[in-house]
Formats: structure tokens, sequence, C-alpha cells
């Protein structure tokens, strides 16, 4: 029998900020324990939410709000930068203990993955007993909990690890879809978000019933292609994820999953910024240059997209990488589909400069001026800290 569980780690970042500051830091405060997020600087004035711990959210605080109005609302508010090395470390480690139980392992992002179990278990019960095991080890182990889901599909997992948190074991088996399935609100299917629930709600479809007794020719009139996928979705369909494997080539590359959907492009560019930073920083470190970008996206309903572009002059100034990033996301930006997770690649890397000058040009280009005060900016955050310098435009 073939089983699929999806692993997702409750609040990840929050969690893995505290269990670094009690484990490697020696900290007494648990932060899941206080009113406490993870957000961009607050002095800058642009730093927003990116995780909150459950005390937080009894404050009304939002992921996704700026940090400032979370400390109107909570004055006591204890806030901690992300930390994205810390958070790979810890996933990697998470990635680790699947890995270590069966090798069909598929990571969706920084926090989740699905294991596949073919030939291992002989019965619902058998496997739903090892799910427990798979979530105790795991906390034992590293310290975090995780919200595990059963099935024998990658969809229905999915849906069933997000019934109740934290710390859970759900089942969705195709037997139990009528009554654990069917009666919820038709936004838990995995390609329904904010718009287009408003859209089924226009044509009276509440419930995933509704949609899996709706009229696929009603849905396609009124939806298109997406809205179809999602209709198909509701009566059985799955997905693939084993073509999601990055390509290998050669080159430099950032990504990050967001707590919550990204659905504004205000947003979306603090990220970018974020990512092209690091990637620029890399570049800076081993002393090359990039003339091929590229910007990936995977939203909400597990689709990717990306683009890519070559540029003349080869570079590693953070604002160059930036400025691409953004111009290719805004080539297939829809604010209709909410994105969980961006990334920022460069590849064709060289170790030599060149540029294309006027006869005119005389004193340092604007290409250098940059990459030069990208890296003072380098330096004195290695001096002083990574907070030392930041940019207007930075989470």
């Amino acid at each position: 029998m073939r089983y699929v569980l999806h692993i997702d780690v409750n609040s990840a970042f929050l969690a893995w900020s505290a269990v670094y500051r009690l484990k490697e830091l020696g900290q007494k405060d648990d932060l899941r324990e206080i009113p406490s997020v993870v957000g961009g600087d607050e002095a800058s004035r642009h730093g927003i939410v990116l995780a909150k711990s459950t005390p937080a959210k009894k404050y009304g605080i939002e992921t996704a709000e700026p940090i400032a109005a979370a400390r109107r609302k909570c004055p006591g508010l204890v806030i901690v930068p992300s930390d994205f090395q810390t958070y790979k470390k810890y996933s990697n480690a998470f990635i680790d203990i699947l890995r270590a139980h069966t090798d069909e392992v598929y990571q969706y992002s920084i926090d989740e993955a699905w294991a596949v179990f073919d030939g291992f278990f002989d019965s619902n019960e058998q496997v739903t007993a090892f799910a427990y095991s798979l979530k105790s080890e795991i906390y034992d182990k590293l310290g975090f909990t995780v919200n595990i889901g059963v099935s024998t599909k990658f969809t229905l997992a999915k849906i069933a690890g997000d019934f109740e948190k934290p710390d859970k074991v759900h089942t969705l088996f195709e037997e139990e879809v009528p009554y654990k399935l069917w009666p919820l609100p038709v936004n838990v299917i995995l390609y329904v978000g904010k718009s287009m629930t408003s859209s089924l709600r226009k044509l009276g479809i509440l419930t995933v019933k509704d949609l899996y007794d709706a009229d696929p020719q009603i849905i396609s009139d009124n939806l298109g292609k997406f809205g179809l996928s999602i209709w198909e979705s509701a009566r059985g369909a799955d997905i693939d994820p084993s073509g999601w494997e990055e390509s290998e080539q050669k080159g430099y590359g950032n990504s990050t999953t967001t707590a919550s959907n990204t659905e504004d492009w205000s947003t979306a560019r603090k990220i970018l910024m974020m990512l092209a930073d690091r990637v620029g920083k890399r570049l800076r470190e081993d002393e090359v240059y990039a003339t091929c970008i590229s910007v990936s996206a995977r939203y909400s309903d597990f689709d990717h997209r990306s683009r890519q572009t070559t540029i003349e002059t080869p570079t590693s100034s953070t604002s160059d990488i930036y400025d691409h990033a953004c111009l290719l996301l805004g080539e297939f930006w829809n604010e209709d589909r909410p994105i969980r997770q961006l990334g920022i690649r460069v590849t064709k890397v060289t170790s030599e400069r060149y540029e294309q000058l006027s006869l005119f040009d005389t004193a340092l280009t604007d290409c250098d001026k940059r990459i030069k005060a990208d890296r003072a900016m380098d330096e004195l955050r290695a001096r002083m800290g990574k907070n030392a310098v930041r940019r207007g435009n930075e989470i």
C-alpha cells in the first residue's frame, strides 16, 4: 500500500528562533510562550510581522502587518529579527529525519514536505501510528512541533495536516472524504484563495461538496482553466511533485517561503530585495559576476512560474539583481494568485568584469559604483552586525 504523509512545522520561523535561543544561547524565555513575533527592523518603519506566537495572536496581531502596528497592540511585544541561516539549519535537520525513514521525500518549502511510503505499511492504522511516532521523534530530537497529514494522495495529506494545529496528526483517506472534507468551506481546497473563494461564492458554491457537485461547464465558463483545475481537485485530482527539483546548473540562488501567502506587490518587492542582497553578497564574497538573472515563484496552489533575462554587463550589485528581479516578477505577477515561495537565482557566472563604455567615460561606471557601495556595506555588516546598515526597502 502506498501512503503519503505531509509534515509541516508549526509556526516555523518563530519555533526555530525559540529553539535556537533556548538550546544554543541558553535563554530561559520560550518565544512560543510569550507575546512575540519574528519581523523586520522596527526602527526602519518598514518591518512587517513574519511569524507570531500564540500569545501574540490574543492581542489581534496579524501576519504581514507592520511591526509598528503590532507594537501598538501589545506594548510589551518581544520582536526578534529573521535569521535565515538558523532557519536553513533546522530545516535541513527536519528533512534529514524524514529521509532517514524514506528515500522519497519532496520538500515543498523550507518548513514543509511530503514523505511517501510505498510498501512500508499494511493498513491505515499502521501508518497513522507511525505518523504519531514521527511527530514525537522530531520534537524529541529538534525541540519543535509539527503537524502531520496522512493519506494516499498528496493533496489530501496536505489538507489533512491543516485541519487543526498545532502538534496534531490527522488522516484523510479517500473513504473519509465524504464526512471529513465535503462539509468544509471551499477554501480548504489547495487551489482556492481569497479571490477564488469570492468568485465561487457568487456561483453559490460555499462548501467542498458544492464544488464537487458543480457543473464543470459552468465552472469553466465563469472561472476558466484555473477554476476547472480547482473543480478537478475537489473531485480527487492529485498533484505530482516529482518535477520540482531545481536545476543543478552552476549558479547562486536563494529562495524563501513566507509565513503567510504574499498577495501584495509591496511585500513581494521587499522579499525580492532581501533575496537579491543575499545573492549579491555571495557573488561578492567569491569575487565573481553573473550575466543571467532568474526569478521563480511557487503559488499557494503549488503551480510554479519562472522568468529569466540575460544582461550585457556582468554584475554582483544587489540593486542590479533586485531591479531585474522586480521586472521579471512583474511579467507574471497576478494579485489574485497568492505566492507562497519566491526565489532569485543568477547563472552564467564569470570572474571577469567588462562593460561597454563610451569614449567620454573616465570615472567609475554606475555599475562599478554600486558594486563598490555594496562591498562597503558588506564590510560594515561583517564588523558591526548585519543590521548595522540597511537599505530603505528592506524588510
